[in-house]
């Protein structure tokens, strides 16, 4: 086997490495990635090539449908994923965040069962919050994450055991610029997993549990293949057993739901199941079909779980999971404590309370929350409602979903004036903040992350593209009109917020995506070298 310093060769770190963030990139650790990166980089470009290639084919009009070529893992019922392992048999109620410090103490500390720790859609993937986000991680497994913020102290606490911790790797598309392996910049997916996976895989093991994983974004099985490769690379490399990472996906894409049996099936050894990752599987439903005048979708408050494509999506989802002995998750309760406002609260929660009920009878074996305190809520409806640790048991062998029902766009609405500003407003505060390195941010008492805003662009481009009229106005929704209302709102929330606000950057770059021209894979990626500090090279072997 080459030595570490031989696999160095090539390896250059362009971020700037603080004192406390050595004990992450090692140069032993920096040769893991270096391993990950030679090893699936060139896999994971043609997979991104792949993608293009079928945009084109959607955009010829060319609708997706279940691959014949897999049909025989779809109708073989004897095959199966991995049992649950330990820390994830009971996921009932789940809470999501960022990685900062003080989010990862509350998060643990909460009435959860897991945690996923998120350097994807709510983390803004600036250096110094990715690095210190592995710090963190690392040291909240050794329980010694706790810390003072002025008079407060953070604490974890020690009355019972902490939930089961999750990681939450960026998407296949993302890379981490701050990483350099022969000249290419890394693999965000590999930089976060390869990081975590390194220094805390025999940690928490020893501690009851194991390397786990949310794995986001992907469009097909040979997407989840890529991460069962990775897998297995990276357990064979330490010297783990295989089968001992689980890996949950996110169908959080329409082409994903096509293949959702194969996504399992590739994984089989490693899944602990899918999730349903609604506010994403809606902007791949409006971003992939963007060019299908069938496929125009009315104001964002009336896309609701219960539509047809969606409520399609659930059921089989669910269908799928429990055929195959994994966890069905169900999404995400993004509203927060309206704490000025009882009565707006009261109306917020009896919502939390009736999407929750909705999860747990259709067959879902978990929820996710955003806010600690919708825990609660969450775990009234799943411990009434499921007495036992999961219902895998629940086959929901009643359902039939076919293509059809998976691209129902029948969804009763309109598109409003008042829905294009509520768009923008979402769209451009999220963009503001990420621009300052924030990637989970509360708007109008949801906390909104990048696929929420992902929503909000792509139905503004959608309207606009196919020159849809505003219902509430009787205005025609084309360029001119998107921009000035763009114009309108930048101006309303630049004025209400700090001097030293980022709204007109947001703006010049949320005005190239709202036009039914130009559209960016995803805005992530639009903004990123805003937020990159690439500086001068320091050899790994150096660090």
């Amino acid at each position: 086997m080459a030595t570490t310093d031989a696999i160095l060769q090539g390896v250059q770190v362009l971020g700037a490495v603080k004192e406390e963030q050595k004990k992450i990139l090692t140069p032993q650790a920096l040769a893991f990635l270096a391993l990950l990166h030679r090893s699936f980089n060139n896999t994971r470009k043609q997979l991104l090539e792949r993608r293009k290639i079928r945009q084109a084919e959607l955009d010829r009009g060319i609708l997706p449908d279940f691959l014949p070529e897999t049909r025989h893992i779809r109708e073989n019922p004897t095959w199966k994923g991995a049992p649950p392992a330990p820390g994830l048999v009971d996921r009932r109620v789940e809470i999501t965040g960022p990685t900062d410090r003080k989010m990862v103490v509350n998060a643990l500390n909460s009435d959860v069962w897991t945690y996923m720790a998120d350097f994807e859609d709510s983390s803004a993937p600036a250096w110094d919050i990715m690095v210190n986000g592995q710090v963190n991680l690392y040291d909240a497994i050794r329980r010694q994450v706790d810390f003072k913020q002025g008079p407060k102290e953070y604490k974890l606490r020690t009355d019972r055991p902490l939930p089961t911790l999750i990681v939450r790797p960026r998407g296949w598309h993302l890379e981490e610029k701050h990483v350099t392996v022969d000249g290419e910049p890394m693999s965000g997916s590999l930089f976060d997993f390869g990081l975590y996976f390194y220094h805390n895989a025999f940690e928490l093991v020893k501690r009851g549990h194991g390397p786990y994983f949310y794995l986001p974004k992907m469009e097909s099985h040979l997407e989840a293949r890529l991460w069962n490769d990775a897998f297995n690379l990276a357990q064979d490399h330490i010297g783990m057993p295989r089968g001992t990472i689980r890996g949950t996906v996110l169908i959080e894409t329409i082409l994903a739901a096509f293949e959702m049996d194969e996504i399992i099936y590739e994984l089989r050894d490693h899944s602990s199941g899918l999730n349903c990752g609604r506010w994403d599987y809606i902007f791949s439903v409006i971003k992939k079909f963007r060019q299908n005048p069938n496929f125009v979708l009315p104001d964002r408050s009336c896309v609701t779980m219960t539509v047809p494509f969606m409520d399609a999506y659930v059921k089989l989802l669910i269908q799928t999971c429990h055929k195959r002995g994994v966890h069905a998750m169900g999404g995400m309760a993004a509203q927060i404590p309206i704490k000025d406002d009882p009565v707006a609260n009261d109306k917020a929660m009896e919502g939390v309370r009736a999407d929750k009920l909705r999860e747990v009878r259709a067959g879902h074996d978990g929820t996710w929350v955003a806010h600690p305190a919708l825990a609660a809520i969450a775990s009234e409806i799943f411990n009434k409602n499921m007495p036992t640790p999961n219902q895998l048991f629940n086959r929901r062998e009643d359902v039939k979903i076919g293509q059809n029902d998976l691209l129902n766009m029948n969804v009763p609405g309109q598109i409003t004036e008042e829905g294009i500003r509520k768009n923008l407003n979402i769209g451009l505060g999220y963009m503001e903040a990420w621009l300052r390195g924030v990637g989970c941010v509360p708007i109008n008492y949801l906390m909104e992350d990048a696929a929420t805003a992902e929503v909000s662009r792509s139905q503004l481009w959608q309207w606009v593209r196919h020159g849809v009229t505003a219902a509430d106005t009787g205005r025609r929704v084309d360029k001119a009109y998107a921009l000035k209302l763009l114009k309108e709102q930048t101006e309303q929330l630049s004025a209400k917020a700090p001097k030293d606000n980022k709204f007109q950057l947001a703006a010049q770059y949320f005005a190239t995506q709202v036009t039914g021209e130009d559209y960016a894979d995803f805005l992530t990626t639009l903004l990123y070298n805003e937020i990159t500090s690439v500086g001068s090279p320091s050899p790994a072997s150096k660090l």
